[in-house]
């Protein structure tokens, strides 16, 4: 696995206040980017949610959800990340054939004012609210048999989450391993917890 990243806590997680990151401008630099960001992701929710109200024709809506996630999948990875909290990841062959992933964070100093929290609480939210969307969306396709919907949900699921873990390895680093990071950070909560019953 390869990593090229600068510094990735210069990229707000969840919009956390940052020292080197301080903006007197508005807060929704990006609208266009901000608006894309939850249009496709949601539009796809929708058009599966409604798509029985206003169309019978089940390939209709199952081209129309897949339009959206592709379009979603490609904004989110290719522009949203990289103007709403300045990271980007991808993936690239070498000669041997051999994949490498790349993860990359834009470092504040270079541009001081280019993150906002607003933006980076959108960005992220929707990018960790929707594919929780898609996973009940898995279950109730799965226990009410319309097994004809499995492969439309599986893909909103994959191209959401792909998103959501690419991000998540920018952030965090793409050496980490993120199961050691959750317990980790699991267990400073229940240390934290148990420090804050001592004290009273």
């Amino acid at each position: 696995m390869k990593m090229l990243r600068e510094d990735s806590q210069d990229a707000p997680l969840f919009g956390e206040d940052n020292d080197n990151i301080r903006q007197k401008k508005p807060n929704i630099r990006h609208p266009l980017a901000t608006f894309f960001h939850l249009f496709f992701r949601t539009s796809a929710i929708l058009v599966y949610l409604l798509c029985d109200i206003f169309s019978s024709r089940f390939i209709v809506c199952m081209v129309t959800i897949i339009l959206l996630l592709s379009c979603d999948f490609w904004t989110v990875k290719n522009v949203s990340g990289r103007l709403l909290v300045g990271l980007r990841w991808w993936n690239q062959v070498d000669n041997n054939g051999k994949n490498h992933w790349v993860f990359e964070s834009r470092k504040a100093s270079r541009s001081p004012s280019v993150t906002s929290s607003a933006e980076s609480r959108i960005f992220w939210l929707g990018l960790v609210v929707c594919p929780i969307f898609w996973i009940i969306f898995v279950f109730s396709t799965i226990f009410s048999f319309k097994i004809k919907w499995l492969a439309v949900v599986i893909m909103g699921l994959v191209l959401q989450w792909a998103n959501l873990y690419g991000y998540v390895r920018c952030k965090v680093g793409g050496n980490t391993n993120l199961r050691n990071m959750a317990k980790n950070y699991l267990g400073f909560q229940i240390f934290k917890q148990a420090m804050k019953k001592t004290d009273r």
